[in-house]
């Protein structure tokens, strides 16, 4: 198993900046990709970005040029930092892990989430 725990989630105003992080433990060795997802009531979880533990990423259109998505595989963890952030950006931001590229479909193992508001 896999266990990720998210932190880093709060209250910003709009053009503020967070940086969410994302610690992996357990069965380290069954995953190489990570991302972060987020979900709004009434819509559905959408990916945000993700990255391989090789380096290679994707970012979501909505949030490219603001969010950037990291790596520290010493620590087996990854980060979120989330700039310029708009009110629509608030939603709960779940970290996910997998095995190559499915985690853009469906990633094995994901974390509790944590709330990011954003206000205006």
């Amino acid at each position: 198993q896999v266990q990720l725990v998210e932190s880093g989630g709060g209250l910003v105003q709009a053009g503020g900046s967070l940086r969410l992080s994302c610690a992996a433990s357990g069965s380290i060795s069954s995953i190489n990709a990570m991302a972060w997802y987020r979900q709004v009531p009434g819509k559905q979880r959408e990916l945000v970005a993700a990255i391989t533990n090789l380096g290679s990423t994707k970012i979501a259109d909505s949030v490219k040029g603001r969010f950037t998505i990291s790596r520290d595989n010493a620590k087996n963890t990854v980060y979120l930092q989330m700039n310029s952030l708009k009110p629509e950006d608030a939603a709960v931001y779940y970290c996910a892990a997998a095995w190559g590229w499915s985690i853009l479909q469906s990633p094995d193992y994901w974390g509790q989430g944590t709330q990011v508001t954003v206000s205006s």
